[in-house]
């Protein structure tokens, strides 16, 4: 009995030393007027009335810098570093210098790689479409970040730098974020609301995120934003109802065109695509309402075509093989092409050949697949290529102005959330500092009383090691809290130097 009586004295010393080890209180006379200032004026934040709920943010924390006598690591997750994009789409640049910036999906992922190990760039991530090419980044430094960013892609690429710098828009900070969403809900689209973009965007994140990708924490918080705030467009607004794609603006140009160009309706039309993939699925779901006569599938292997025809059983659908692409052009009205090949598959001096009716080339591919300006040059033929589709779609345009709006509001409701998260990162140091400096506190409190604890059993010990970990947290709680909810740069910088004031730990040989 006396033992356990001992060993209860023991704990109850031990519990009470933890609170005391590790309190602001005895700090309050010294801060003074500044600590009155915590509670004063309005936009000052307090530090009390908060919940003392158990909290642990060591995890996070991790990911951060450590601060101390030896200064500070590079990190792609301060908050002091700026989220910047730059990029071509098809409202500011031509196809032409779009497809010699292209970057195959394939190599997102080594390109944002090579980016993020610049000077000044810590994350990179590579977003490469028919309709856009973007490099997001976060860097310590803006106008030097950039600067190599572009220098990099005329290494690249080839671009003279003085055409880089003419024809690429960057947007920083809020601009950049806020750019992202847009894109991400298919507001920046040629064809608003279009629903691929979602799917290309969320790939970005994806693979840049991924092992071997070039995205941190900044940017991956960024796409898991912006993928959200795409999929809430689509499922809040209307804005992806009705024939919404690049696929589907293709169609209509034809459809708008044919009887002017080659003397024919729609429902007289032999067609083919050259290409399986989502981009000729979406077009044969097109064509087959608009009944045109027969569609051929030109594809290097007959296994996705397939899969297309078995969907769309009451089209006119067959397969012919690559190697009879030309024979495909020659023998029907409409050829569409829509492939991944990186360089023209249809030239001038292959078309010259077969083309002998009036025929229509219609290219959705970045990089071309066709070479429209010699095809163009050819009797009977009438090529286009993405950048004709804009005409088409104004129309699209202007009925969707209202639900663009709508979809704002709920794009501009997670920008909110994203600075609020974004700005909470310059606080993350100093709750790793109370952390740390809290459980150096517990461990040399609990060694003190540890040749009183000699009664206690293992659980018993283990039961003690909780509690003061558990009153550690507690009592934690409500100045990380207040340090997270702090959004503007200048209350937070104020309140972190207060906090650091009252737990005393700019006294880096105290505990």
């Amino acid at each position: 009995m006396a033992g356990q009586t001992g060993g209860r004295a023991a704990l109850a010393l031990l519990l009470l030393a933890s609170v005391q080890g590790f309190s602001p209180s005895s700090l309050l006379p010294r801060a003074g007027r500044a600590a009155a200032r915590l509670h004063g004026p309005a936009g000052r934040a307090p530090l009390v009335g908060l919940r003392m709920d158990a909290v642990d943010e060591r995890q996070e924390a991790g990911a951060f810098a450590e601060i101390g006598a030896g200064g500070k690591k590079k990190d792609a997750s301060k908050a002091e570093n700026t989220l910047v994009c730059l990029g071509l789409s098809i409202h500011t640049s031509s196809v032409e210098l779009r497809e010699k910036l292209a970057v195959q999906e394939v190599d997102w992922a080594a390109v944002g790689v090579e980016i993020s190990k610049l000077p000044h760039v810590t994350e990179a991530a590579v977003l490469s479409t028919c309709n856009r090419f973007e490099i997001y980044i976060s860097v310590d430094d803006k106008m030097a970040g950039v600067r190599e960013v572009r220098e990099f892609l005329h290494r690249r690429s080839s671009v003279p730098s003085s055409e880089l710098k003419d024809h690429l828009f960057v947007l920083t900070d809020r601009a950049c974020v806020w750019h992202a969403l847009r894109v991400s809900g298919g507001l920046d689209s040629l064809v608003v609301g279009e629903g691929q973009i979602l799917s290309q965007m969320k790939r970005c994140y994806e693979i840049s995120s991924g092992e071997g990708g070039g995205a941190g924490k900044l940017l991956t918080r960024m796409f898991v934003t912006a993928v959200t705030a795409g999929k809430r467009v689509r499922s809040e607004t209307g804005i992806s109802k009705g024939g919404v794609s690049i696929s589907s603006a293709a169609v209509e140009l034809v459809e708008k065109q044919c009887v002017g160009d080659i003397g024919l309706e729609m429902d007289q039309l032999d067609v083919a695509i050259i290409g399986a993939g989502k981009m000729g699925r979406l077009l044969v779901q097109h064509l087959t309402p608009r009944n045109v006569r027969k569609i051929t599938l030109v594809n290097r292997g007959k296994e996705r075509a397939q899969e297309i025809m078995d969907d769309f059983p009451q089209s006119p659908l067959k397969y012919a093989p690559l190697n009879d692409m030309l024979g495909a052009v020659e023998n029907h009205h409409v050829t569409f092409a829509c492939t991944g090949a990186t360089e023209p598959i249809l030239v001038a001096k292959d078309l010259e050949r077969v083309i002998v009716r009036p025929t229509m080339l219609v290219d959705i591919s970045v990089p071309r697949n066709v070479d429209d300006a010699g095809a163009n040059a050819i009797d009977d033929c009438c090529a286009y290529n993405v950048d004709d589709l804009k005409a088409v779609v104004k129309a699209n345009q202007a009925k969707r102005k209202k639900l663009m709006v709508e979809a704002e509001e709920v794009l501009n409701e997670e920008l909110v959330a994203f600075e609020a998260w974004q700005q909470s990162l310059g606080t993350v140091p100093m709750i790793t500092m109370l952390q740390t400096r809290a459980e150096r506190i517990r461990a040399k409190e609990l060694a003190k009383v540890d040749s009183k604890l000699g009664g206690l059993s293992v659980t018993e010990k283990e039961t003690v090691d909780r509690i003061t970990k558990g009153i550690v947290n507690k009592l934690l709680h409500g100045p990380m809290t207040q340090l997270r909810r702090v959004n503007h740069e200048e209350d937070r910088a104020h309140t972190v130097r207060k906090v650091a004031q009252m737990f005393n730990l700019e006294d880096e040989d105290e505990a």
